[in-house]
């Protein structure tokens, strides 16, 4: 099956989960506003327990998708369904309060006059609202001596587990975040990005959750599904998504990516601007190659074959911008570099089989 289209490519198993939670399966799935089509027949399976990351840029469709699997909208054709129960369909239609999908929103949706315990307990029947489950959920996200405080006085952070144990509380068999973390600070974000990931690791719920940070969903998907325009180009693990890319605006979006002309071609190897590159697997384009280089597989020495233009310090590495002579912009990442700008440097490829794309 093709890439993007259903199953995750790479080596991810779903057999070998041992996981506890329901599958989600989304087939050829698509969604209309008016005349404009958001989502055009998109497919998705989940295995149980697994954690998936919607990744695209803003517009994509993935909030879209997120509803739909909600219940909060209606998709024009396809189906979709939950541990092998149909949910949408074209003769059926599952309210979303009946779906035993729990659902934390962007801006988390708290009541700000209850208290933390009747936010968490909102979700609940009327029976249960009286049982341990609230303390339960509460002690779960870490959160155990704050069941009467109103939501204006927690941080951020705080409020993020709350509307998590909102709808954690009636045991729901999949749990759909939208931008989680988008309202955190920085730091505070890191934060709570582990609390989660943890949380869910434990839970073993499966989950999806949307974002356009790539590190983000790296971080804490099992599975990232890339979108674009209303279509999922890719599902697979992150690392697989890294190495082996689909195409030239996967390999940038999900990365940095040197993409670089192939000057020429002998079997699976092509001569680019750094050298000889190794490639996974003989190119077929027609009319030129593309090669994905990452920038922590480029190696810059003292030479004469280019300029650095910018070196770019973070803490745990750099990033070295340089121009070599024939024009061509490198991106080079290593822990740490003596080069400064205006140095002459030549570059090579210290890395493993790359990628290839049909130029154009």
């Amino acid at each position: 099956m093709p890439r993007g289209l259903g199953l995750p490519t790479g080596r991810y198993d779903a057999g070998m989960t041992t996981r506890h939670g329901a599958s989600l399966r989304v087939d050829r799935v698509s969604n209309h506003f008016g005349s404009e089509q958001i989502l055009h027949e998109v497919s998705l399976d989940i295995p149980p327990g697994t954690v998936c990351a919607l990744l695209g840029p803003s517009g994509s469709g993935k909030t879209t998708l997120l509803r739909l699997i909600a219940g909060l909208e209606t998709p024009t054709s396809g189906t979709i369904e939950l541990a092998d129960r149909v949910l949408s369909g074209p003769r059926t239609f599952v309210a979303p309060e009946k779906r035993r999908v729990g659902m934390v929103f962007q801006d988390w949706a708290l009541f700000p006059h209850l208290s933390v315990t009747d936010n968490v307990a909102f979700g609940l029947d009327r029976s249960e609202r009286r049982t341990a489950r609230v303390a339960e959920v509460l002690k779960m996200v870490g959160l155990a001596g704050f069941a009467d405080r109103l939501p204006g006085t927690l941080s951020g952070g705080q409020q993020q587990r709350v509307a998590l144990a909102r709808a954690l509380a009636p045991r729901p068999e999949m749990l759909l975040l939208d931008e989680p973390f988008s309202n955190l600070d920085v730091t505070l974000r890191v934060q709570v990005r582990t609390e989660v990931h943890r949380l869910l690791a434990d839970a073993g719920i499966t989950a999806v959750f949307v974002t356009h940070d790539q590190e983000e969903a790296f971080v804490l998907g099992d599975l990232v599904a890339v979108m674009r325009d209303g279509r999922i180009l890719q599902v697979d693990e992150p690392s697989n998504l890294y190495a082996d890319p689909i195409d030239p605006w996967v390999a940038s979006f999900v990365g940095d990516a040197n993409l670089l002309p192939a000057a020429s071609t002998n079997g699976a190897t092509a001569g680019t601007s750094i050298g000889p590159v190794t490639l996974s697997s003989a190119p077929a384009a027609v009319n030129g190659t593309i090669v994905l280089v990452r920038p922590e597989h480029v190696a810059l020495t003292p030479g004469d074959d280019g300029t650095v233009e910018l070196v770019e310090y973070y803490g745990h590495d750099c990033m070295v911008i340089a121009r070599l002579d024939d024009g061509t912009l490198i991106r080079s990442r290593a822990p740490f570099t003596n080069l400064e700008r205006d140095d002459r440097i030549s570059a090579s490829y210290r890395g493993p089989a790359t990628m290839s794309y049909p130029h154009g």
